[in-house]
């Protein structure tokens, strides 16, 4: 099944870099952009974390939690974090329970090898836990200006 914007956002408990079990629930009556992206410290996805951490306060400003998702762990994920300097959390879907619930397994292709990986998404979540908008087409180095619009 498909997730589309208006559908209700499927909720989901695992750790951040520290440990700390977060859920989706625990953000009902914010907004939360939940981005998956496919691995710490690699060109892309540095980018897109610097991208969002350089717009922080600009994102905050306007009401959005930021939560990154991948199948690194929580050390990897405290690393990526203390060397970028990222100050929102990282969420280690080691077993991609949330990846399952999102459609972000997918199968990609590289050099005409067939893989799994992460699918490059966004999905912006409501203050009501609906999904408001999905951005598929990441632009790692503009991602903040996608989120606000």
């Amino acid at each position: 099944m498909e997730l589309k914007p208006g559908d209700k956002a499927p909720d989901f408990e695992v750790n951040d870099q520290d440990g700390a079990p977060v859920k989706l629930s625990d953000y009902k009556g914010k907004k939360v952009a939940l981005y998956f992206y496919p691995k710490d410290n690699t060109p892309g996805c540095t980018a897109e974390a610097c991208n969002l951490r350089d717009n922080y306060a600009e994102l905050q400003k306007q009401g959005y939690e930021i939560l990154g998702v991948s199948t690194d762990s929580e050390k990897s994920h405290k690393k990526f974090i203390e060397k970028q300097e990222l100050p929102f959390k990282l969420l280690a879907d080691t077993e991609k329970q949330i990846h399952e619930k999102y459609g972000t397994w997918i199968e990609k292709q590289m050099y005409g090898r067939k893989y799994m990986g992460t699918a490059r998404h966004t999905f912006i979540i409501d203050e009501d836990g609906k999904i408001e908008k999905i951005i598929d087409k990441v632009k790692t180095k503009e991602h903040a200006t996608q989120i606000l619009g």
